[in-house]
C-alpha cells in the first residue's frame, strides 16, 4: 500500500522532465502507478469481499497516539478502484486531449498524478488525523489542478473559491476529528467505528463538524456553487476530480462514518435534509444552462445530493445501494465529461445553442454519451438502473423520514432524466434553424477511455451480482432489518419499477416543456449561490480595510498601550483566580532593607523619567533605573549579573548619547494634558502589575536556590 502512494509520488515529481523529453505521451508512462494500484486491489477482491481487511501501520507521533494506519477493507476497494481505474483512463485521455505545445503540461501532469496519489491515500487511511493531512492535500492539489489556466481571472477566482470553501470545512472538521478522538480514545476509524463513543453533547458538535468537512467537499447545498465554477479547469480535471474523485471524499467520510454515527439524532436531519435539497435544486439548475460542462456540473451537485442521503441513512440496504450508486455515477459521469471534451475539441464549441448534427458526423462518440446518458437516467439494463432501483427499494420499506426521502428522490430522479436528455439533444441532435456544426475527426485513443467506461456501465447492469459480494460486505456493517435486499438487475414488477417509469415518464414531460420550465426557472431564480459569495468575500475585504485601518493607526504609543493593557487584564486575571494570598505562597517585602532603599530610589528615577523634556535627561534617569536593579543584583549576592547589568546599561547610554547629539534638545512630540493624564496612570498600573507578579512568583519558589 506504502509503496504504490510513493509511487504517485515519486513518478509526479519526475512529470516535468518526461513531458519535457516525451511530450504528451508522457502520460502513458504517469498512468503506470494508478494502473498498477487497480491491479494490486483488484488482486485483494476477495479478502475484502470476505469482511478482511489489509492494513499497514506506522508510528507518527507516539506521544499523542498519531499513527500513519491504512487499511483496505469493503469500502476502502471500491474507492481505490474508482481513484486509481478512473485516474488511469483518465491520464490515458490526457494524451490524446492536450498537444505537446500546451503551456505548462508537465506541471499539469505533476500535480494530477499526485492528486490521484493523495486520493488513493486518502481513502486508505484509518486514522483521523492522516486522513485530514491526505484530506487538505487533495484541496491544494485541487486549487492547483482548477487554477491551471492562471492567465484567465475566472480560473483563478474558481480555484480560490474551491480553496476557501473546502478549506474552510475541512479546518471544521479536525476540531471535530479531535473532539471524536478524544472522545473515543483513539484516533483510528476502524476502532471507532466498531466501538462509538456515547452520543454526548460533545459527541455530537464534533458530528456537525465532521459533516460540514464531508458536505462542503462535496458540494452539498450551501456549499455547492465551487464545483459548477470548478469547470473552468481542463475537461480531464472535470471528469476526475469532480466525478470520480475529489467530490467523492465527502461521500466516503459519511459513508466510512455512518455505521457509528447515523444514530446520533443530529445526523439524519442534516445529511436527508441537505442531501434531498442539494439533489432538487442542482437538478432544477442543470435545465437552463447552454454550457454542456455546466449542465453536468449541476448535474454532478444533484447526484452528489442524492449520494449523501443513502450514504448517511443509515440502514443496511440504503447503504448497498448508496455504494452501487457510487460506483454507477463514476461509470457515467467521468465519461460524460471526457465525451463533452471530444466534443468541444472537435467543434470548437460547447455551447447547446450552437451544436447541430454533432452526432450524425460522430457517431461513435454518439453512441458512447448515449450509453453513459442512459445509465445516468437509469434505464435498463445499465448499472444505474440497478443501482437507483436498489435505493428506491431501501427507502420504500425504512422510515417515516426515509419515505419522505424517497419523494424527493424520484422528485431528483425526474429532474436527472430530463437534464439528461437534454445534454444528449443539445449535444448531438440536428436543431431546426442551426446548420450543421463542422466537426473534425477523432481518434480512437481519444475515445477510448470514456467508451471503457460506458461499456463497464452497460457490463455491470446484467453483472451487477458480482459486485453485491464487495459492495454487500460494507452493507453488513449495519444493522440488518428484515431479509437483506440483494443487487441484481430485475427484481420482477414492483413499486420500485413503478417509481422509476413516474420519473422516467415526468422527465421526459419537463423536457419536452423545456422552454416553459427554463422561462419559469428563470423568473423564480434566487440569488445564486456564486453571487452571494463573491458579496460576502467583498464585505469580508472591505472590514478588514475598515478593522485595520482603526486598529493599525500608525502610532506608537497607541500599540503600546493596547499591548499593555492587554498584558494588565490578563496579569490582573490570573493574580485574582489563582488568589495566592491564601495559600502557601507569602511574599516577603525583602530580604535585607537595603533592597527596599534601593527600590525606592530605583522608582523614583523611573517616575522622573515622565517629567522631563530634555532628551539627555531622559537617558541619564532611564539608565539610572538600570543601575538600580544592578544595585539590587548586588544586594543579593549576585556580583556576575550586577556587573553584566553594569555593563549592559554604559553601553547603551554611551549609544544614546552618540545618537542624540545630532537630534534636537528637547522632545519634539506635544502631548495633551489629557493624553498625558491617561499614559501615567496606565504605565503605573502595568508597572505595578509586573512587580507583583514577579513578586509573588519569586515568593511561591519551593525549591533551594541552587547558588
Amino acid at each position: 500500500m506504502i509503496a504504490l502512494i510513493v509511487a504517485h509520488f515519486a513518478l509526479a515529481a519526475c512529470a516535468g522532465p518526461l513531458v519535457h523529453r516525451l511530450g504528451r505521451r508522457a502520460f502513458v508512462v504517469l498512468a503506470l502507478p494508478p494502473a498498477a494500484a487497480t491491479v494490486w486491489a483488484l488482486t485483494r477482491w476477495n479478502t475484502a469481499a470476505s469482511g478482511g481487511a489489509d492494513t499497514w501501520s506506522w508510528e507518527w507521533i507516539p506521544d499523542y497516539g498519531v499513527a500513519l494506519d491504512l487499511r483496505l477493507d469493503a469500502l476502502a476497494e471500491l474507492m481505490v478502484l474508482l481513484a486509481a481505474g478512473v485516474g488511469a483512463l483518465v491520464l490515458l485521455y490526457c494524451a490524446s486531449y492536450f498537444t505537446d505545445d500546451t503551456p505548462q503540461l508537465g506541471r499539469f501532469a505533476g500535480n494530477l498524478l499526485a492528486f490521484a496519489g493523495t486520493m488513493l491515500a486518502l481513502v486508505l487511511a484509518d486514522d483521523l488525523i492522516t486522513l485530514y493531512v491526505f484530506w487538505e492535500l487533495t484541496t491544494v492539489f485541487s486549487y492547483l489542478l482548477i487554477g491551471h489556466g492562471s492567465e484567465h481571472r475566472h480560473s483563478r477566482r474558481s480555484a480560490l473559491q474551491a480553496l476557501v470553501v473546502t478549506t474552510l470545512g475541512g479546518l471544521a472538521m479536525l476540531v471535530g476529528f479531535l473532539i471524536l478522538g478524544q472522545a473515543a480514545g483513539t484516533y483510528r476509524i476502524s476502532a471507532i467505528v466498531a466501538d462509538p463513543p456515547e452520543a454526548t453533547l460533545a459527541v455530537s458538535v464534533a458530528i456537525v463538524l465532521v459533516l460540514c468537512g464531508a458536505l462542503s467537499k462535496s458540494a452539498i447545498w450551501p456549499f455547492s456553487m465551487w464545483l459548477p465554477n470548478a469547470m473552468a479547469a481542463p475537461t480531464p480535471v472535470s471528469a476526475y476530480l469532480h466525478a470520480a474523485a475529489m467530490v467523492k471524499a465527502g461521500i466516503y467520510l459519511v459513508a466510512r462514518l455512518a455505521p457509528a454515527f447515523a444514530d446520533v439524532p443530529v445526523w439524519k436531519p442534516v445529511v436527508l435534509v441537505l442531501g434531498g435539497a442539494t439533489m432538487l435544486l442542482g437538478g432544477w439548475r442543470a435545465l437552463r444552462l447552454n454550457d454542456l460542462k455546466l449542465v453536468l456540473a449541476y448535474g454532478t451537485v444533484s447526484q452528489l445530493g442524492f449520494l449523501t442521503l443513502l450514504a448517511g441513512t443509515g440502514n443496511r440496504d440504503a447503504a448497498l445501494a448508496a455504494v452501487a450508486m457510487i460506483l454507477a455515477h463514476a461509470f457515467f459521469k467521468a465519461p460524460l465529461f471526457l465525451v463533452t471534451g471530444i466534443v468541444d475539441h472537435a467543434a470548437g464549441t460547447r455551447d447547446l445553442r450552437k451544436l447541430s448534427g454533432v452526432g450524425r458526423s460522430l457517431p461513435y462518440v454518439a453512441g458512447v454519451a448515449v450509453l453513459a446518458a442512459a445509465s445516468m437516467a437509469a434505464l435498463p439494463p445499465l448499472l444505474g438502473f440497478a443501482s437507483k432501483e436498489a435505493a428506491f427499494e431501501a427507502l420504500l420499506h425504512g422510515s417515516a423520514a426515509d419515505r419522505w426521502a424517497l419523494a424527493v428522490t424520484v422528485a431528483g430522479s425526474a429532474l436527472t432524466t430530463a437534464y439528461t436528455l437534454r445534454f444528449v439533444w443539445g449535444a448531438f441532435a440536428r436543431k431546426p434553424g442551426v446548420p450543421d456544426t463542422p466537426v473534425h475527426r477523432v481518434g480512437w485513443a481519444f475515445l477510448a477511455p470514456p467508451a471503457l467506461l460506458a461499456v463497464l456501465g452497460l457490463v455491470l447492469g446484467p453483472g451487477v451480482g458480482w459486485t453485491d459480494r464487495l459492495l454487500g460486505a460494507y452493507a453488513d456493517t449495519f444493522p440488518a432489518e428484515g431479509k437483506p435486499y440483494h443487487l441484481a438487475l430485475w427484481h420482477g414488477f414492483g413499486t420500485a419499477l413503478l417509481l422509476s417509469a413516474l420519473a422516467w415518464a415526468a422527465g421526459a414531460v419537463i423536457f419536452l416543456c423545456r422552454a416553459q420550465v427554463t422561462r419559469l426557472s428563470r423568473r423564480i431564480a434566487w440569488p445564486t449561490a456564486d453571487s452571494v459569495f463573491g458579496h460576502l468575500l467583498l464585505g469580508q475585504e472591505r472590514l478588514a480595510l475598515q478593522v485595520t485601518g482603526f486598529i493599525q493607526r500608525g502610532s506608537l504609543s497607541v500599540y503600546l498601550a493596547t499591548t499593555l493593557l492587554v498584558m494588565l487584564a490578563g496579569q490582573f486575571a490570573v493574580l485574582v483566580v489563582d488568589t495566592p494570598w491564601n495559600g502557601a505562597v507569602r511574599p516577603r517585602l525583602w530580604d535585607n532593607p537595603l533592597q527596599g532603599a534601593v527600590a525606592a530610589l530605583t522608582c523614583a528615577a523611573a517616575l522622573l523619567c515622565l517629567t522631563v523634556r530634555r532628551r539627555m535627561k531622559a537617558v541619564v534617569l532611564a539608565g539610572l533605573t538600570g543601575y538600580g536593579a544592578a544595585l539590587l543584583f548586588v544586594v543579593q549576592g549576585a556580583p556576575d549579573l550586577a556587573l553584566t547589568q553594569f555593563c549592559v546599561e554604559t553601553v547603551s547610554m554611551i549609544v544614546f548619547v552618540l545618537v542624540l547629539r545630532r537630534m534636537p534638545v528637547h522632545f519634539q512630540e506635544t502631548v495633551s494634558t489629557w493624553r498625558r493624564a491617561a499614559r501615567i496612570p496606565m504605565a503605573l498600573a502595568a508597572a505595578a502589575t509586573i512587580g507583583v507578579g514577579v513578586w509573588v512568583a519569586a515568593a511561591a519558589r519551593t525549591a533551594e536556590p541552587a547558588g
